[in-house]
């Protein structure tokens, strides 16, 4: 990057962090340092949480799958309008009114105590290596960009991520997304109009759409029926309205989000526009993967986009003869792109494909040289922003992929901060402290587990493949467990917090099983864990008659211990 880079991104960040400090001032208590004293207006709640899933890896990753693999993975979301209208009318009212500061803590006033904190240890466990994958995709950024270490970029952000979020509480993090989430439609419509700018003269936009047609790159909606398919029509809307349930229902660093409404129709209105733009968005993010994939058929894109491996893999043997073979497949793929273009007939379009068959084949075999597993779609979208990118722009590119990261990461902290005071500090270690102490604590936990996402960034996430899909994988493993239990807490009113317990256990059992001894597609999981934790769940209160269905808690409110001293 240039010295007009630099200043852009600099400029960028202390602007984002200021105007999140801001406007996050006062945060003194542990209502206001944790829900903002449920002072949000909806449109900052429904920017939130958009911001808070286009993460950097919407940028690095989604425009990745959107070159490799086309616009199908926008069926993932096809699920999410149908949920979001269900929780509307169910979590959000009943979360409300139970004046609770996490979605577990509701399951102790509902079950029993075992319930709440089983629940929470398996939100703790999937959001902090979820928080760990999303932490290490500004890593990948600032590698590639600055050929710099990966796990010491990985430390140096998660310090600042930290420091940040350790200082505003909820709702400088909540504003601080507002100002992110405009940021981020304004690089993306940039790096799309860039793209298109960058075709050939010849090339017009039409072309463009028939190209990446023609290599499968726009087909959207795949009907059929496959559980070991990820991506079609049904997975999305059955698989995936179970993980947007689950994810915005029972996962509290969206719950969290929706807390602090200023009352519930603000906070429905919150979720109705995430369900109405989430679509449309990741539609044009895999859309701009996609032209990208089009560009790159007239210009010579690198055989492995990751910069450091490239470099290594060319000192081998097997690089030159692959290398060799890749120039001559670019060239014959680009002249078939160019025949198709000027004249599409089914014998021009038989001969696109094929070229672009023997591509892919040619690239297969320069990845290989790296490793059998190795996958380099995180790299791409960052390829084309060095390549193309003005000066500037860039720095502002790279800002917006950084600040993504800080916004999504520190949201994610700042929940599992919530939930490690909330339902287990408060509830087992330290009961009736003063509001100070849980702020102090909050505050304490809130760098713990920012020094656990830096762990397991630097260590475990640096061998995945494409990280958007691999944060799904990770909540598929947990999320059907938990929507199984808040489903019987609020349409099973005979079921107790014994049969919900071992409910959630079996629907895990279930799911960690169809992970390791089947082929079946990871969106079916919240299918299956929620199915099983709820039938489990009837059955065990079916032959348990003299089970207590609603145990008394003993747990005071933080709201009332607040100002018990």
């Amino acid at each position: 990057m240039r010295t007009l880079d630099w200043v852009v991104l600099f400029a960028w960040l202390i602007s984002l962090v200021s105007y999140g400090l801001y406007r996050g001032r006062g945060s003194n208590t542990v209502s206001k340092y944790l829900l903002a004293s449920k002072s949000m207006p909806w449109y900052a709640m429904g920017l939130s949480i958009l911001a808070t899933q286009a993460s950097a890896i919407t940028f690095i990753s989604t425009t990745g799958q959107g070159y490799v693999d086309g616009m199908r993975f926008a069926q993932f979301y096809f699920g999410l309008p149908i949920a979001m209208v269900i929780l509307s009318a169910t979590a959000v009212p009943i979360f409300h009114r139970a004046k609770v500061f996490t979605a577990y803590e509701y399951l102790e006033q509902r079950f029993d105590a075992k319930t709440r904190a089983l629940t929470s240890a398996i939100f703790l466990i999937q959001r902090g290596l979820a928080a760990g994958i999303g932490l290490y995709a500004p890593a990948v950024a600032l590698s590639d960009v600055l050929g710099w270490n990966d796990r010491w970029i990985t430390v140096i952000i998660g310090a600042l991520v930290v420091v940040y979020t350790t200082s505003g509480g909820i709702k400088a993090l909540t504003w601080a997304d507002v100002q992110q989430m405009s940021m981020i439609f304004v690089a993306l419509i940039a790096s799309l109009a860039i793209a298109l700018h960058a075709l050939p003269h010849n090339i017009s936009v039409i072309d463009a759409l028939h190209l990446a047609g023609a290599a499968g790159r726009l087909k959207i909606v795949d009907l059929n029926f496959d559980l070991s398919n990820r991506y079609n029509l049904w997975s999305g809307l059955i698989g995936g309205a179970f993980l947007a349930l689950a994810y915005f229902g029972c996962d509290q660093s969206q719950v969290q989000r929706y807390l602090t409404g200023k009352s519930v129709a603000q906070s429905r209105l919150s979720l109705i526009f995430t369900a109405g733009v989430k679509i449309p968005m990741q539609l044009f993010i895999l859309f701009i993967g996609a032209i990208v994939f089009v560009l790159s058929l007239f210009v010579p894109p690198p055989m492995i986009f990751q910069p450091l491996e490239a470099a290594r893999a060319q000192k081998s043997a097997a690089w030159a003869p692959a290398h060799a073979d890749y120039q001559r497949r670019f060239e014959e793929r680009r002249q078939a792109a160019y025949e198709f273009a000027g004249n599409q007939t089914p014998a021009t379009l038989s001969a696109f494909r094929h070229a672009q068959a023997g591509f892919e084949i040619a690239r297969d075999r320069g990845l290989r040289i790296v490793g059998n597993r190795f996958d380099d779609t995180n790299y791409i979208f960052l390829s084309f922003v060095k390549s193309y990118l003005p000066v500037g722009l860039i720095g502002l590119v790279i800002g917006v992929i950084f600040s993504a990261s800080m916004g999504s990461t520190s949201g994610e902290i700042n929940s599992l901060a919530t939930v490690s005071v909330v339902d287990i500090y408060r509830r087992y270690i330290a009961r009736n402290r003063g509001d100070r102490h849980y702020l102090l604590a909050s505050r304490f936990l809130t760098v713990f587990w920012g020094a656990f996402a830096v762990a397991f960034a630097a260590i475990g996430a640096r061998g995945f493949g494409a990280l958007i899909e691999r944060v799904n994988i990770v909540g598929s493993l947990f999320y059907g467990g938990l929507l199984g239990v808040f489903v019987l807490a609020f349409f099973c009113k005979h079921v107790d917090g014994t049969s919900a317990f071992w409910g959630v256990i079996a629907g895990e059992v279930a799911i960690f099983s169809a992970a390791l001894f089947t082929s079946v597609s990871f969106l079916w999981y919240n299918v299956i864990g929620c199915l099983v934790v709820v039938a489990v769940g009837l059955v065990l209160a079916a032959v348990r008659p003299g089970a207590s269905r609603y145990p008394p808690s003993t747990d005071v409110p933080l709201s009332r211990q607040s100002h018990s001293r």
